[in-house]
């Protein structure tokens, strides 16, 4: 399916959310999308795996990254996407409107439109950002070809509302383990069952106190929550074996070594293993092109709770914030809708800024 970038942006967005783009299938859409930008000259155009990456080079003083991933979590029912007209606004319905194909739709505009932005732009179109943080297309591009994002500043184009969300959380998921003794339910004094065992685990969680911390001026809520629970083979033994699964979001002044030795003490006593950590993100709003750009939306920025990109940007030293349409409470939601309006002020903002 060919993206028409000479649409308007409506029509823009329920095109790239039409082209489904579960994780791990995002070829259609990054062929489309490297098809689309191949016919304006004064972009670079370099594919990375189902990454596209197309960049500017005037040789302007200054470089900024725009970055956005192509992905989303499964279609339920909410595809194809389709646009109501609402008293006070039209608002378009279905997968990825907001988690982030509308953001998709604004930077392919501006991507076509900027032939002399202010400042040379490397616009980024990632995949797997839905899934294990390894398989993330924007960390891969890091990994291999990290020149291709190298910048002063960056903006990640996730759902904000249209209002700028500086830095972000870190998230760590860990396994705690119990161990029992199987036996015949209909003797369970013969064995131990794990599942019992994780009461300890489940009475902290429950009980557990979330800070905020306040990072750069911007105050980040944290979270500790059960996940996901494994135990049993069948409904008449008693598990030998319960796993909890526990993801803790974390402000991002917290070190590695400090997030996991705080779990490490709240479930002593378990066996416990980290299966994935991803640090956070300070804001970095004091710092050179980020007061600009903030200056230049205007509006007063916001801590982002959830764990995003930014973060790879701000391991590589580059300042990021997120901006981007659509009410990230709403991200991954079944009834995921994104305002025009939102789309058109982004549009707008981001453009007016980019061109000085």
């Amino acid at each position: 399916m060919a993206l028409e970038i000479s649409t308007n942006l409506t029509e823009l967005t329920m095109a790239v959310c039409n082209i489904e783009s579960v994780s791990g299938n995002e070829s259609q859409l990054a062929d489309a999308v490297e098809n689309a930008l191949a016919a304006y000259s004064h972009l670079e155009i370099i594919r990375d795996g189902n990454a596209v990456v197309a960049k500017t080079n005037l040789g302007r003083e200054q470089r900024v990254v725009i970055a956005g991933h192509l992905d989303t979590v499964p279609v339920a029912n909410n595809l194809p996407a389709t646009l109501h007209h609402f008293e006070r606004e039209q608002v378009i319905i279905g997968r990825g409107t907001v988690d982030m194909k509308g953001g998709i739709a604004v930077m392919l505009k501006l991507a076509a439109e900027l032939h002399e932005p202010k400042y040379d732009i490397t616009w980024v179109f990632y995949d797997n950002e839905e899934v294990a943080s390894d398989l993330n297309g924007l960390g891969r591009i890091a990994r291999n070809r990290p020149d291709l994002i190298q910048g002063d500043f960056a903006v990640l184009c996730e759902p904000t509302s249209a209002l700028i969300e500086g830095g972000c959380n870190g998230t760590i998921r860990i396994e705690v383990k119990a161990k029992g003794v199987k036996a015949h339910s209909a003797r369970p004094w013969m064995g131990k069952n794990a599942i019992h065992e994780l009461t300890d685990a489940l009475v902290t969680l429950k009980n557990f106190e979330p800070e905020t911390v306040t990072v750069d001026g911007l105050d980040y809520r944290e979270s500790l929550n059960a996940v996901l629970a494994s135990a049993g083979i069948a409904t008449n033994v008693i598990p030998d074996a319960a796993t909890l699964t526990v993801n803790y979001r974390f402000a991002p002044s917290r070190t590695a070594a400090e997030v996991e030795q705080k779990l490490r003490n709240l479930f002593a006593g378990y066996e416990v293993e980290v299966t994935d950590l991803a640090l956070g993100a300070r804001p970095g709003l004091d710092l050179g092109l980020a007061q600009g750009f903030a200056a230049s939306v205007g509006s007063e920025p916001r801590p982002k709770y959830g764990w995003t990109d930014v973060a790879r940007f701000s391991e590589l030293g580059i300042p990021a914030v997120n901006f981007g349409p659509g009410d990230p409470s709403l991200a991954h939601a079944d009834n995921e809708n994104v305002p025009v309006g939102h789309l058109i002020d982004v549009h707008k903002a981001l453009g007016e800024w980019l061109r000085g």
